[in-house]
């Protein structure tokens, strides 16, 4: 008995010190994650030939809000602001449409060669965006879309990804309701918009916050396809800081700063159900 007891204790011992391992080493590596964040918001504080003199200095000896000013008054830099938020929401608002309403198809309807398609859509996934870079600019460019921000909000609007992480949410909903609902008369539009999307909120907001995290920090589509400076998104339009008045520093950490505002907001109020929906998606189907 008190041999079973040692050794209860000992189990006990090992499952505490193991708990102190992990929790010590998910403290180190979220410190390291942490750190070029602030390291970000000291840079924007300082004058720009004080940046890397003194970079292990959080809080600068003088705080310099010059840079923060420049912003203000900068000519592009609250268009290239408002390009990206309205880019990002028209593209979450017509991606929550069409590739919820492709999910449910998926998830719900029978018809030939279902499993097949969605095979076929999930193989062009396999091919890396950049080798069709070329092909993508000379479509683009024959239906007039090149220096367009619609250039970025339609190929966006349809994704593969998140039609087959909803169809496996949609999955999910017992068929018995949406046999209830058409019994009761429903088409089955009727059944997405008042029984399948409501049980969904979860997944709808991972999917807003992923496309809004994606298309906030795509750099390489805006700077590829849209040349005028004043439709550019932010991404591009920080990069913009390093050629106008030479290497910047200051200025494009002050940038770079107000530019993740929104994104921490975002994420802060809806982490909860970000954290549902990538659990839910993942255990259904």
């Amino acid at each position: 008995m008190e041999r079973t007891k040692k050794m209860g204790t000992l189990l006990n011992n090992s499952a505490k010190f193991k708990k102190i391992i992990y929790s010590v080493f998910m403290l180190i590596l979220g410190l390291t994650m942490v750190v070029p964040f602030v390291f970000m918001i000291s840079a924007s504080l300082k004058m720009n030939n004080q940046v890397f003199i003194d970079p292990l200095r959080i809080i600068p000896e003088k705080i310099f809000t010059g840079n923060y000013k420049t912003l203000f008054h900068h000519r592009f830099y609250f268009h290239w602001y408002w390009n990206s938020i309205r880019i990002v929401l028209i593209t979450i608002l017509l991606r929550g449409f069409f590739v919820t309403l492709a999910a449910y198809a998926f998830a719900k309807l029978r018809f030939r060669f279902r499993e097949m398609l969605l095979l076929l859509l999930l193989a062009f996934t396999l091919i890396p965006s950049d080798t069709t870079v070329i092909a993508r600019y000379l479509m683009y460019k024959q239906i007039s879309l090149i220096d367009s921000q619609w250039v970025i909000i339609l190929p966006a609007t349809f994704d593969v990804f998140f039609l087959f992480l909803l169809r496996q949410f949609f999955m999910g909903v017992p068929d018995e309701l949406s046999e209830s609902a058409i019994v009761d008369g429903c088409s089955h539009f009727k059944i997405y918009y008042k029984i399948v999307l409501p049980l969904c909120v979860p997944a709808l907001i991972t999917m807003s916050l992923f496309t809004f995290i994606w298309l906030w920090n795509d750099f390489v589509s805006p700077f590829l396809f849209i040349s005028s400076m004043k439709k550019q998104m932010l991404t591009v339009g920080l990069q913009y800081f390093q050629g106008e008045a030479g290497a910047n520093y200051g200025l494009q950490m002050a940038g770079a700063s107000l530019c993740i505002l929104i994104p921490v907001i975002m994420f802060s109020f809806a982490q909860k159900y970000f954290i549902q929906g990538i659990a839910l998606t993942g255990i259904k189907g």
